[in-house]
C-alpha cells in the first residue's frame, strides 16, 4: 500500500519563514513545523509580511504543509483575575502567533493544553476556556488553535482525549479549534499504551476525536509507558519502538494527518532517515 504522507521536521526561522519552508523542501519533506518567534518569550513579534507571503506561496506551489508551534512559556490555564497581566500577555502572544501562521499559510498554531498545580482542576479548565475564547474572539482566519495533549510531567491536566474533546466543545468557536496529538506525550501519560493498545482508536472514534485532529507529533519516548516524562526520542529508538509505531500507524486517520518529527536529526543533519522508516512502517 502506498500512502501519500505529509511528513517532515521542525525547522528554524533563522533565515525567515521562507527560509524554513525552503529548507524543508530541500530535505524532501512534505510538511514542517516552526516557531513563529522566539520560543522562550511571549513578546509580540513585528514580522515581515513579504517573507511570510513568500513562505505561503512556496508551500502552495509545492503542496508543502506548515504548522506553527507557540513559545514554551505559553500557558492556557493562566487566570485573568489572578494573573491579569500574564493573561493579557498570553492572549496577545497567541493572537500574534495566529496572525503569523495565517500570513504563512499554516494550518494552525500548536499550544500545550495548559497547567496550574495551584488551582483545582475545574478552575484550571475554566481558565483554559476563557483564554481560548479571548484569543479567538473575532478571529476570521483559516489558521486554527491546535491543543496538544500533555505527558503529565507538570500536573494532571491535558492527559486524556476526553479533556481535549470537552474543552473544544465548551469553547465559543469549536470550529476554530483542533488537536495536535503527540505520540510521546500520549505514551507517557497512558492515553495510548503502545502496540497492545486496541482501545485507543475505538475511543477516538467514539469521542469524535478524529474529526478535530489536525496534526501529529511523531516522537518516540525515552521513558516507559505511564512514566509521565516528556522526553522525546527518535522514532524507533525509544520505548514505543518500531512495533509500537507500526501498530499505531495502521490507523487510517493518522496516516491522513500531517506528521511532524520533533526529535534529533540523523547523522546527515536531516530527518530523511526517520521519514524513510515511517514510510516503510506504513507501507509494509
Amino acid at each position: 500500500m502506498t500512502v501519500e504522507l505529509k511528513i517532515g521536521g521542525h525547522h528554524s526561522i533563522r533565515a525567515g519563514f521562507y527560509g524554513a519552508a525552503k529548507q524543508s523542501l530541500l530535505q524532501g519533506e512534505t510538511a514542517f513545523q516552526y516557531f513563529p518567534k522566539n520560543p522562550r518569550s511571549l513578546t509580540v513579534k513585528e514580522f515581515d509580511p513579504f517573507d511570510a507571503r513568500k513562505c505561503r506561496e512556496l508551500c502552495e506551489e509545492h503542496g508543502l504543509v506548515s504548522i506553527a508551534h507557540t513559545p514554551y512559556p505559553t500557558n492556557l490555564a493562566v487566570g485573568r483575575h489572578i494573573e491579569g497581566s500574564h493573561f493579557e500577555r498570553t492572549v496577545n502572544s497567541l493572537r500574534n502567533d495566529l496572525e503569523i501562521a495565517e500570513a504563512c499559510g499554516s494550518l494552525g498554531i500548536v499550544v500545550h493544553f495548559g497547567t496550574n498545580k495551584d488551582l483545582n482542576p475545574l478552575q484550571g479548565y475554566q481558565n483554559i476556556i476563557q483564554c481560548i475564547n479571548e484569543v479567538l474572539s473575532g478571529w476570521n482566519g483559516s489558521a486554527k488553535l491546535l491543543i496538544e495533549n500533555q505527558a503529565g510531567d507538570h500536573g494532571d491536566m491535558g492527559m486524556t482525549m476526553e479533556e481535549l474533546v470537552k474543552i473544544r466543545s465548551l469553547c465559543q468557536s469549536p470550529e476554530l479549534i483542533g488537536y495536535c496529538l503527540d505520540t510521546c506525550h500520549a505514551f507517557a501519560s497512558g492515553m495510548w499504551t503502545g502496540e497492545q493498545d486496541n482501545n485507543f482508536a475505538v475511543k477516538a472514534k467514539d469521542l469524535d476525536f478524529w474529526e478535530g485532529l489536525i496534526s501529529l507529533h511523531l516522537n518516540d519516548s525515552k521513558y516507559p509507558v505511564h512514566s509521565r516524562k516528556d522526553r522525546h526520542a527518535r522514532v524507533g529508538q525509544g520505548y514505543i519502538g518500531e512495533s509500537g509505531f507500526r501498530h499505531l500507524l495502521q490507523i487510517e486517520e493518522l496516516q491522513d494527518t500531517p506528521m511532524i518529527l520533533e526529535s534529533g536529526t540523523g547523522e546527515d543533519g536531516t530527518y530523511r532517515e526517520d521519514i524513510r522508516l515511517v514510510k516503510r512502517w506504513i507501507e509494509t
